[in-house]
């Protein structure tokens, strides 16, 4: 891919401006959270390319955002955000992307690393071996005929009901974990036949389990009402989400969407870009299915996380009340969601599309569970195997410029197809290994896609986003054990 060479205006240490001069044709400028250092890889491809394309989308508002983990991705690049005024505005498949509801949920414990570390190899054996994992690995549910449709409507709710976890775990879930107005009568067969045997399984590419440890807190006050109260601790990520079926389902609107364009006269420059009006059928249908395909992503992580305390419980010999096995909060990164914000000084419901890039709103706003009003939501940006993860908080900044929103990971340097030719799966385990992170994966060259060396540094990431004021970080944690697909 060619180096990007379009304009881009310096604001201050952390904002860069394409300006909508740039591409007739563009309603709104695009502005880049990134750092000068991190610009020589943004502009590597032509994922700033993607920013401008989006500045065109019907009814777009304030800016075409794109967050300092940005790199190429389907019509919107990956940590994009756009958002659309419900009057004249557009839903664009792309601006959520493929794996809709793509998520972290992270588990607190009581335990620490002295007492965890003994035992962490037979943990990640009983986690890789209790929690399917893997390109179309499939399920330990078995669901009753007709019984997806429960799951698309009630989302995490039909997983508590079955067992998969505990009430309180939708408290601290994003919208407690069933997103209204679902309605699988939206949904493709084919989509749904794709989800049924894949429901509590992880996947494969970047999806991942890990066993990690708190190493900073920044934010000790902050953290505590996260139920994070020292350094040592041990907490347990979980990054996957709508499987099968959320692929299907976009790849089944992306292709109305082409027809629906030429329906409704819309022109753009990109037609992986491809969108209907809010208000129209297609666009309201979308919706409605992306909402099932998000309930199917949260019931799935539900399960997953049952998985994930048994398991620990039963290597550690304690109950899961004794190990503290508490949800601290579990969070959506490709969605579009109808919200309020203010543009030009009024209020107003926007359709805010996230792709690749966590909601961030502030203490105090309703949208939040109530044991974080004082707070504000709580973010994860998970890194890569090798590195760090963080946990931050949203705040009153993000709301005025990035409509509530922040980054959701490391964002890719190497494709897929890169790393796996420069480096050897093997390898990247041993080294691994050597610095006290113990792996299971299902496949070396999976292993290879998802080196470190295949992502930017997560610290730079999230130090420009909190630099910046659209976060603040609160801890940091390093992995010990790691499960990959």
């Amino acid at each position: 891919m060619s180096p990007w060479t379009g304009p881009l205006e310096k604001v201050d240490d952390y904002r860069w401006r394409i300006p909508k001069s740039y591409k007739p044709g563009m309603r709104v400028d695009g502005l880049v959270f990134a750092s000068q250092g991190m610009l020589n890889d943004i502009l590597k491809e032509q994922s700033l390319e993607q920013v401008a394309n989006v500045a065109f989308l019907p009814g777009i508002v304030g800016y075409s955002l794109a967050m300092p983990d940005i790199h190429w991705g389907y019509g919107f690049p990956i940590g994009g955000v756009a958002a659309m005024r419900m009057s004249d505005g557009v839903v664009s498949p792309g601006g959520v992307g493929f794996d809709i509801n793509c998520g972290v949920r992270v588990l607190r414990t009581n335990l620490v690393e002295a007492e965890v570390r003994p035992k962490i190899r037979e943990l990640t054996d009983a986690l890789y071996r209790n929690v399917p994992s893997g390109l179309g690995s499939k399920g330990k549910i078995r669901l009753r005929h007709g019984e997806i449709d429960e799951v698309l409507t009630k989302g995490s709710r039909w997983a508590i009901e079955k067992g998969y976890g505990r009430p309180d775990d939708l408290e601290t879930t994003e919208e407690g974990g069933e997103m209204a107005g679902a309605d699988p009568a939206c949904v493709s067969r084919k989509a749904k036949e794709r989800g049924i045997p894949q429901l509590g399984t992880l996947g494969s590419g970047n999806h991942f389990l890990e066993v990690a440890v708190i190493d900073q807190i920044q934010e000790k006050a902050i953290a505590k009402d996260m139920g994070i109260d020292q350094i040592g601790q041990v907490v347990l990520l979980i990054h996957t989400g709508s499987r099968g079926l959320g692929h299907q389902t976009a790849g089944d609107y992306i292709e109305q969407m082409v027809a629906a364009m030429k329906k409704y006269n819309i022109e753009l420059p990109d037609r992986q870009l491809a969108c209907a009006p809010l208000d129209s059928r297609e666009g309201q249908d979308y919706l409605t299915a992306m909402r099932c395909a998000a309930n199917y992503a949260w019931t799935n992580r539900q399960c997953i996380a049952h998985w994930v305390r048994e398991s620990f419980s039963q290597v550690m010999g304690m109950s899961q009340e004794e190990a503290g096995l508490e949800l601290i909060y579990d969070v959506t990164h490709n969605i579009a969601k109808i919200e309020e914000h203010e543009v030009d000084g009024k209020k107003e419901m926007l359709c805010v599309h996230r792709k690749g890039a966590t909601r961030a709103f502030p203490a105090g706003h309703p949208d939040i569970p109530r044991k974080y009003a004082r707070i504000g939501q709580p973010v994860f940006i998970p890194g890569d195997m090798g590195r760090f993860s963080y946990i931050l908080v949203g705040t009153e900044q993000a709301m005025k410029e990035s409509f509530g929103s922040t980054c959701h990971g490391a964002g890719r340097v190497k494709s897929r197809a890169a790393a796996k030719r420069e480096l050897r799966g093997e390898a990247v385990r041993q080294d691994l290994e050597s610095r006290g992170i113990t792996i299971r994966a299902g496949s070396l060259k999976g292993l290879a896609e998802e080196a470190s060396q295949a992502y930017k540094d997560v610290g730079t990431v999230v130090n420009v986003t909190h630099n910046a004021g659209i976060s603040r970080i609160v801890a940091r944690s390093r992995p010990i054990g790691v499960i990959k697909g």
